[in-house]
């Protein structure tokens, strides 16, 4: 469990780093779309490179699952959300609001407090049937 936080950080990094050489795949493949079009994405490299970043994320991501609760490790999902919209802005100028901002931090608070949570979570029953 030793190498958790790495792999941990890894799933979302290349979960970003696909979704970025997807848009480059998307813009070298421009025009109408159809077979020609197909063709163009499925030759693109960029294409090929988003390719291998989502198997080297899927092996990645059954490690994490193999050392820890799917509860606790799929949360971290979402902050490649954050990091998808911060390399937005960074690579290709997209404007970022306010409300996005937002909502960025709250994906990172709640992969925080799911991520920190205490392991002994025992979830109370009720052992009282309701009144017939």
């Amino acid at each position: 469990m030793k190498d958790l936080p790495t792999l941990w950080l890894s799933i979302p990094l290349l979960n970003t780093l696909q979704q970025i050489f997807l848009k480059q795949s998307a813009v070298h493949a421009s025009g109408e779309f159809g077979i020609e079009w197909i063709v163009k994405l499925g030759s693109s490299p960029w294409f090929l490179f988003a390719i291998i970043a989502e198997i080297v994320c899927f092996v990645l991501w059954l490690r994490v699952l193999a050392q820890t609760d799917l509860s606790k490790a799929f949360p971290l999902s979402a902050v490649s959300y954050v990091f998808v919209l911060a390399s937005a802005w960074l690579l290709y100028s997209e404007p970022v609001s306010a409300l996005q901002l937002g909502g960025s931090a709250l994906i990172i608070a709640g992969a925080w407090c799911v991520s920190t949570a205490p392991e002994e979570r025992s979830i109370p029953t009720s052992s009282t049937k309701s009144a017939q």
